[in-house]
């Protein structure tokens, strides 16, 4: 999936080249944000702060159909705009009249609307539409997941475009109401909570209502023969647990139940480290898909039944939800700042080995270091900036959670732990940067780290041993604002060479999770 994400990034700076030199400014929006990896996912011109999706779909056929309306603020004047989508467009309206539209490079709907709209004025934008979704490819992929019993979108660094029209890009968080209606017998599934379903004529209608900001690529559709539980369990805070398995995983299906059945005691585990979840609903979902990854879809992960054909892995479901308060809470300003994702979601892995008794953050440190010689092309790969054809590479998440010990390291247990809790705080439901968390850490801990964070992260090499690979304090804080659970933590380094931790496969087994997407 790295030669689909170079594709992408080549033909997305081609289209940029190809626009005309006045596409970005009044009165035309741009067709992109201008992101260093994508340049033209996302649009300029306006913010949506909410979509309302009412579709119908047919897992027979395939065929998806739907009504999106929009509610945006335009940001300067606008006499067209674009949106990101790849299926066939019946109409469009702008502020209830009728606009014209057309598909243009790879995935752009244009739009003109019948008069021209004023800056930082209030736009609705309807958009009717029916395709099938699995025969639409984007630079010769499609993002739509076809099952057995139906679909799913779920996909990164970019999903929407199959199944809703968008500004496709982190940076333009909004609401969703998402209603499908599907035949009896059928499930559908989205983000959030299940706040209506009906049933007429042979067909049921599911109505998901997410009311925290989203990010496009992290709202989810799946459609199939479901084993749904819509709620009927919370964690120890009380946040409704949501999961589904479809029925027809065979041998898979005890391993992922096994498995995502314990997201809501690793959900209070996570806030005892980030802080209150960020969400009202949290859970996640196994369709009979045939790809290998997992995605932190928010509020409700996508696992792939065949990341559990080995066995169950608890590890894979911290990592996901790790990324609620690490992505889906606090999101990207810029594809290039992925390791605020992957990083401390794969750090997060570590600590719950420390949880389990499996290995500590510190021994897992030593031996992924150790695993690595100086002249491996790994240490090439800059976690601070790895590129579109390395966004996840594993590099990114195994030197990326060596940056994280090595800030611990680097800071002490009080300060670390008041950074991990702070940081999804400050940050809630917005973006941000890697400069943004330097800028944080330096606050907290009064130290500068400028030079420790650019050694791990921005610069190509092996960093020289005794930051990440230092001992860290034995003793833990007590103080329960600033701190992981108690927890055994020797934190310090073997005499001889690095003994592999107990938990190291299970904690690998997300490399593969993640970079088939």
């Amino acid at each position: 999936m790295r030669t689909r994400l170079t594709l992408a990034a080549t033909a997305a700076a081609v289209l940029l080249l190809a626009q005309p030199a006045t596409a970005g400014s009044a009165p035309f929006g741009a067709p992109g944000v201008g992101d260093p990896y994508y340049p033209d996912y996302g649009n300029g011109g306006y913010d949506v702060s909410h979509y309302d999706l009412r579709l119908t779909y047919q897992p027979a056929t395939d065929q998806l159909s739907g009504t999106a309306t929009i509610l945006a603020t335009t940001t300067e004047t606008l006499a067209r705009f674009n949106l990101d989508f790849a299926l066939a467009v019946q109409e469009v309206q702008v502020n209830g009249r009728q606009a014209r539209f057309a598909a243009t490079g790879d995935h752009e709907l244009e739009i003109t609307p019948a008069t021209p709209l004023a800056k930082g004025k209030k736009v609705t934008v309807v958009v009717r539409y029916a395709d099938v979704p699995s025969t639409k490819k984007v630079y010769g992929w499609t993002g739509w997941l076809r099952t057995p019993d139906g679909g799913v979108a779920a996909n990164e660094p970019e999903g929407s475009w199959w199944w809703y029209p968008s500004n496709d890009h982190p940076t333009d968080k909004a609401t969703f109401d998402v209603s499908v209606n599907v035949p009896d017998g059928t499930q559908a599934i989205s983000n959030g909570a299940l706040v209506g379903q009906s049933s007429k004529l042979g067909w049921t209608r599911y109505s998901w209502r997410q009311t925290s900001p989203q990010a496009t690529y992290l709202a989810t559709l799946a459609v199939g023969k479901f084993d749904l539980d819509a709620g009927g369990n919370t964690t120890a805070a009380g946040v409704p647990v949501i999961t589904a398995y479809s029925r027809d995983l065979g041998e898979n299906e005890s391993a992922a139940r096994a498995s995502v059945e314990r997201t809501g005691e690793i959900t209070d585990y996570l806030a005892t480290l980030f802080g209150p979840y960020p969400f009202a609903t949290v859970g996640g979902y196994v369709p009979n898909t045939q790809t290998r990854y997992a995605l932190e879809t928010q509020g409700q992960v996508y696992y792939s039944p065949k990341i559990f054909a080995a066995g169950s892995n608890t590890s894979i479901v911290v990592h996901e939800l790790a990324h609620q308060w690490y992505g889906d809470s606090v999101s990207l300003e810029r594809w290039s700042d992925i390791w605020l994702n992957e990083g401390f979601a794969r750090y997060a892995q570590w600590l719950w080995s420390e949880h389990e008794g499996e290995g500590t953050a510190q021994e897992l440190a030593d031996w992924t270091y150790a695993s690595r010689p100086a002249e491996d092309p790994w240490w090439q790969v800059l976690p601070g900036d790895p590129g579109p054809d390395n966004q996840f590479h594993s590099a990114v998440y195994d030197r990326g959670a060596l940056a994280v010990q090595a800030l611990r390291n680097a800071v002490g247990e009080q300060a670390f732990f008041r950074i991990l809790r702070g940081w999804p705080t400050e940050h809630r439901h917005g973006n941000a940067t890697l400069a943004d968390f330097r800028a944080y850490a330096e606050r907290i801990s009064g130290k500068p780290l400028g030079a420790l964070l650019d050694s791990w992260l921005l610069t190509p090499g092996r960093p020289a041993p005794g930051t990440a690979t230092s001992p860290t304090p034995t003793t833990a804080p007590t103080t329960a604002l600033t701190t992981a659970p108690p927890t055994a933590r020797s934190g310090l380094r073997p005499a001889t060479a690095p003994q592999e931790p107990k938990s190291w496969q299970k904690i690998k087994a997300t490399d593969e999770a993640h970079h088939d997407h």
